[in-house]
């Protein structure tokens, strides 16, 4: 009988302490909750998830600060829900066509940028190695100096020469087709 009043009593004060726990920080879990989303409702239903978890793990609490410990536990709440809810949400149709094209910029944007890479891809062909390559590399792959010297077993230094080089020398090319 003695390690059954034990466990009931056990159950009484926890479940005393989540009323208190409720009591105390009923409000800052709720603010914690509608500040991470933004939902009144959501943030409710959160507010009863923390406590209702914090009641089951009660008794792994090591009774250090308390305030901060039920904190987390309604920051991961929000958290998890958050990221559970974005992963819930399809775009539609419109939505999706509409950041495409934010994103791509309009059909002229595209075609004018489309015939200005040409125009690079066809002047830096034009130069003489080993500025050729390196410019391809610096301005059509977008590599940086360090990936292109990586690539190439080269010094950085090096390559960085070779970029400003061929820099001036596609300066040229462009001012000589302007002129003509």
């Amino acid at each position: 009988m003695g390690k059954i009043s034990t466990v009931v009593n056990r159950a009484v004060c926890t479940e005393n302490r989540l009323a208190e726990l409720i009591d105390t920080y009923d409000k800052l879990v709720f603010s914690i909750c509608y500040k991470l989303t933004g939902d009144y409702f959501t943030s409710e239903d959160l507010m009863q998830e923390t406590f209702l978890s914090a009641f089951q793990k009660y008794d792994t609490f090591d009774g250090v600060n308390e305030k901060a410990w039920i904190c987390r536990i309604a920051t991961n709440k929000s958290i998890d829900y958050l990221r559970s809810a974005s992963r819930r949400s399809v775009p539609t149709e419109d939505a999706f066509f509409e950041t495409e094209v934010e994103m791509r910029g309009s059909p002229e944007e595209i075609c004018m940028e489309e015939e200005i890479k040409k125009e690079l891809i066809k002047r830096c062909e034009e130069l003489r190695p080993p500025y050729n390559e390196v410019a391809k590399d610096y301005y059509i792959k977008e590599l940086s100096a360090r990936e292109i010297a990586t690539r190439r077993g080269q010094s950085v230094k090096t390559i960085q020469t070779q970029i400003y080089r061929a820099r001036e020398l596609l300066k040229k090319r462009y001012g000589k087709e302007e002129t003509a």
